[in-house]
């Protein structure tokens, strides 16, 4: 039987994914273990106790000087600004993805623009946006917005050119308008792929997002890792990137339960 033929079982699969992480881990406790056996006092891999009592003392014991819980106060606000930036990118695609994969007029003007700007390095713009906007609210969110949203038109373009000639001709032929076409034809089968597009910009997001926090901020779970980098306090980075890697782990899977609810003919469709 050929490997490409092999289809493991839902226990199996189970195992399958388990296995990377606990090596991972394996790997880790190991090398920390070494380290700490070495030298005590060695800072690059902590002891397990020594993350947790790190996050403790952020998550559960209120900051001396300011009374705020640092983990929660980090986490509420690097989430507000990515969610009104990724709220800005989606609305945005939307409409310019459908403008630009319905109407040739539009493509020919704004298709070679929207490439080249999402062949631009975001991170690359990020001086330009603090001289710009200031070091504010408006140039992290701008950031993200400017490296996720013309990524999301291109994609939702094409997935629009994909859709069959022929709808488009019989809404015609029904009398339907270039609006009626794009609202009722386009949109409704364009939607579960804006899902999939914005599950894809998630990653590079959060980058965008902790960059910014790191370089000009006074909060956000960015602006924590970088601050504390400078005492080489690793207990609190390591715990602080396994929680990024949780909420973003979070909001993928909350996507693609909105996606399974809200378009169940959608899954269907792919796995034909």
């Amino acid at each position: 039987m050929r490997l490409v033929n092999i289809r493991p079982g839902r226990q199996v699969r189970f195992y399958l994914a388990a296995l990377p992480f606990v090596l991972l881990a394996v790997a880790y406790f190991l090398g920390s273990n070494a380290r700490l056996t070495e030298n005590p006092n060695d800072k690059l891999l902590p002891a397990l106790s020594s993350m947790a009592q790190a996050v403790k003392q952020m998550a559960f014991q209120a900051d001396t000087r300011t009374g705020a819980y640092l983990m929660l106060s980090d986490t509420v606000a690097s989430l507000g600004r990515l969610a009104s930036a990724l709220a800005i990118s989606t609305v945005a695609a939307l409409v310019l993805g459908i403008v630009v994969g319905l109407l040739p007029g539009a493509n020919a003007l704004l298709g070679p623009f929207v490439s080249v700007t999402s062949m631009v390095p975001p991170l690359a713009l990020l001086p330009i946006l603090f001289i710009v906007m200031g070091l504010g609210e408006n140039s992290k969110i701008a950031l993200i917005v400017i490296g996720t949203v013309p990524c999301i038109i291109r994609d939702l373009a094409m997935k629009v050119q994909e859709l069959p000639r022929e709808q488009l001709i019989k809404a015609q032929t029904l009398g339907a308008s270039t609006w009626q076409m794009a609202l009722r034809v386009v949109t409704p089968q364009i939607l579960p792929r804006l899902i999939d597009s914005l599950r894809l910009q998630l990653g590079p997001a959060w980058l965008f997002l902790i960059a910014a926090e790191a370089i000009a901020s006074d909060s956000g779970l960015g602006y924590r890792i970088f601050l504390v980098r400078r005492y080489l306090a690793m207990d609190i980075i390591i715990p602080y990137v396994i929680w990024i890697t949780l909420l973003a782990f979070l909001m993928d899977a909350g996507l693609r339960l909105l996606q399974r609810k809200a378009f169940p003919w959608f899954a269907s469709v792919r796995a034909e």
